[in-house]
């Protein structure tokens, strides 16, 4: 079985140099989304600009921050979640740390709907055949911000960030996407570390291979989808269309580690709008194969968590990936020592702008990361809080607001 590329290694990176921007004039607005019954914050929430690509989703916290153009003051923010009814605001009135409400919606089976698919296998093929209709078919230049962590404990140990370019290839082609390096920063405690130096290889290109419809080798095949049980979930909406859950996992008798989860599927055009799926790793060794490439001798380590999570959204008719997140958990053991580690790793990507591209790579191939790549390791960044100037971000939880902050001070005091 493929495995999405998201390695754990001792290898260490190549430098990769890093572009200027040029800045023009935004206000930047943050808040937060919540429950209107339950006031619990609402993760992952899509916060676009109405007739836009500009983009961003609210964090583990439901919090979000968004740089809107001084031009695009007067036009309204649409606010979208899976389960919840869509919100429309006109971003002149929305004010700072603003509290936005969602109202969950009420699902309203039509019995016409129901009866068209009673096979949830089938309905998955149905969909993942629907790339050639639903999904862009032009070459697009994306904008993304990427932030990964390593948290030992729950201490980070390691913090990067970036914002890259992905030149999207259509989804009819077979060509792999390309991710240029504009803007990244990163800090890494490696005595937090220990004396294992844990590095992402993948970066980026970890999470873009999360897009299911682009990238099915790294879940589902031909030949493995017969080793899934699917099975109905009670639907759901999003934007005010029925959208089909369908439940899957992994057959009794296959001991291979495969994925189970939730596929979201709207219902009148059968296009995938969110995923939510996880490896099984009850297979200690198996499941340490696929994701451990270089270890010392004398430790053995292995997942106990792979939670991946995709979200696309439609503009235009199209729809294209939007976001995705990644969660590893690892327990390291070191033979002959009494206590373990345990190791988490996040990234998360998050598409903020995007346009139709015609230009081609073939007279600006700098600063191309390879799947192979890891972040560079450096600070600087951290000590200037105009770092990002206009580019989109996914706004930090508190614990990584507390790292940088941590890292603000350090550096301040080296100065």
């Amino acid at each position: 079985m493929k495995n999405i590329p998201f390695i754990l290694l001792l290898s260490f990176c190549f430098i990769l140099n890093i572009n200027a921007q040029e800045v023009t004039n935004f206000k930047e607005i943050k808040g937060s989304i919540i429950d209107s019954k339950t006031n619990d914050p609402l993760i992952f929430t899509d916060l676009v600009i109405k007739g836009t690509n500009i983009s961003t989703v609210s964090n583990s916290d439901g919090e979000f921050s968004l740089k809107v153009p001084d031009s695009l003051m007067q036009d309204f923010l649409v606010i979208s979640r899976l389960g919840y009814e869509k919100k429309e605001l006109e971003i002149s009135s929305i004010e700072n740390n603003a509290k936005i409400i969602l109202i969950p919606s009420i699902t309203v089976l039509n019995p016409v709907q129901i009866k068209t698919y009673t096979d949830a296998r089938a309905l998955l093929r149905a969909t993942l055949k629907k790339k050639s209709t639903l999904y862009n078919d032009s070459n697009t230049l994306m904008t993304a911000f990427y932030r990964e962590t390593i948290k030992k404990r729950r201490k980070n140990a390691s913090l990067s960030e970036a914002v890259v370019q992905i030149h999207k290839q259509p989804y009819t082609s077979s060509r792999r996407d390309i991710i240029q390096l504009v803007k990244a920063r990163k800090n890494t405690n490696y005595n937090r570390l220990d004396t294992l130096a844990m590095k992402l290889q993948g970066g980026p290109f970890s999470n873009l291979y999360t897009d299911i419809i682009k990238y099915p080798e790294y879940i589902f095949t031909d030949e493995n989808i017969p080793l899934y049980d699917f099975s109905f979930d009670k639907s759901t909406q999003i934007n005010g269309s029925m959208v089909f859950v369908v439940k899957f996992k992994q057959k009794p008798n296959i001991t291979e580690p495969l994925y189970y989860g939730k596929l979201y599927i709207d219902a009148e055009t059968l296009a995938l709008t969110n995923a939510i799926y996880s490896l099984n790793v009850e297979n200690k060794e198996l499941s340490s194969q696929l994701y451990v490439r270089k270890k010392p001798r004398k430790v053995d380590v292995y997942p106990t968590e792979a939670t991946y999570r995709v979200n696309y959204r439609t503009q235009n008719g199209k729809w294209h990936y939007a976001y995705s997140n990644i969660v590893l958990t690892f327990k390291v053991n070191w033979k002959g020592e009494l206590f373990n580690s345990v190791y988490t790793l996040n990234s998360e990507m998050a598409i903020t702008d995007w346009e139709l591209n015609t230009t081609s790579l073939a007279n600006n191939r700098q600063n191309i990361l390879r799947p192979t790549s890891i972040l560079v390791d450096q600070a600087s960044g951290f000590s200037d809080p105009r770092f990002w100037g206009e580019y989109n971000i996914i706004e930090p939880e508190k614990s990584i607001e507390s790292a940088i902050e941590k890292i603000q001070r350090q550096l301040k005091k080296k100065s």
